[in-house]
Formats: structure tokens, sequence, C-alpha cells
């Protein structure tokens, strides 16, 4: 099964320019979605310690226990893209990259959300 192309609207904007100028090879493809994930998690990585940053006491725990629990989800989330034989190569480079980095985009705003809820 393969889909389409990535739709710009899931995308950041380097990642958009990244793809026009990788020449269609699935290697700079997979540069560019390697690339994307890391920006997204620079940035969750700047979220959280924000958030994280504003609790104190049971709030701090627990948050810290679902941050974990968030993460491990996060490392098995769309490896199933990685099956070659239904995905095709094209979900390995391209689709993984836009699941992986929507699920980080996804924690990021939910981190924002506790934030806005929290004083300090």
């Amino acid at each position: 099964m393969v889909l389409a192309a990535t739709p710009a609207a899931w995308a950041d904007a380097k990642y958009d320019k990244c793809m026009d100028s990788s020449g269609g090879s699935n290697l700079g493809w997979n540069i560019c979605g390697n690339e994307w994930v890391e920006r997204a998690d620079h940035k969750l990585n700047e979220v959280w310690k924000l958030v994280y940053g504003k609790t104190e006491g049971q709030t701090k725990g627990e948050l810290l226990t679902e941050q974990r629990a968030w993460n491990a989800y996060k490392e098995k989330s769309c490896n199933f893209f990685s099956n070659r034989d239904e995905w095709g190569r094209e979900g390995q480079v391209v689709h993984y990259h836009v699941c992986r980095a929507g699920v980080i985009e996804d924690r990021i705003k939910q981190l924002q959300e506790y934030g806005k809820f929290m004083a300090r």
C-alpha cells in the first residue's frame, strides 16, 4: 500500500523546502524526514522544560511519569511504516517521518495546553 506524497499541511516549511530540493531520491527524502523529526524533538524538549519547570510536588511526579510513558509510546509509534512489503520504500522514507513528527507535534500541543493551566 503506497500513499500519495506528504500533504503540505502536515509538514513544516523546512521539510517542504528540503523535499523540493531533494531531487526525489529516497536518500534525500529520508534526510529531510530525519531533520523534521529532530526539529520536532528539539521543540518538544523546549516545551517540556518550560511546562515541567512550572510544576511541583505530586503534579511534578505525575507529569514525569506521564512523559516517560509517552516517550515509550513515541518510540514505538509509526514503526509499522517500516514494513516494506506493505508500504514500500516510500513508507519508510516519507510516511514514517510524517507520522512520527505528527506524534511529536501532537504532544507539544498537549504540553502547551497543560502549561496554560499552570501558574507561575
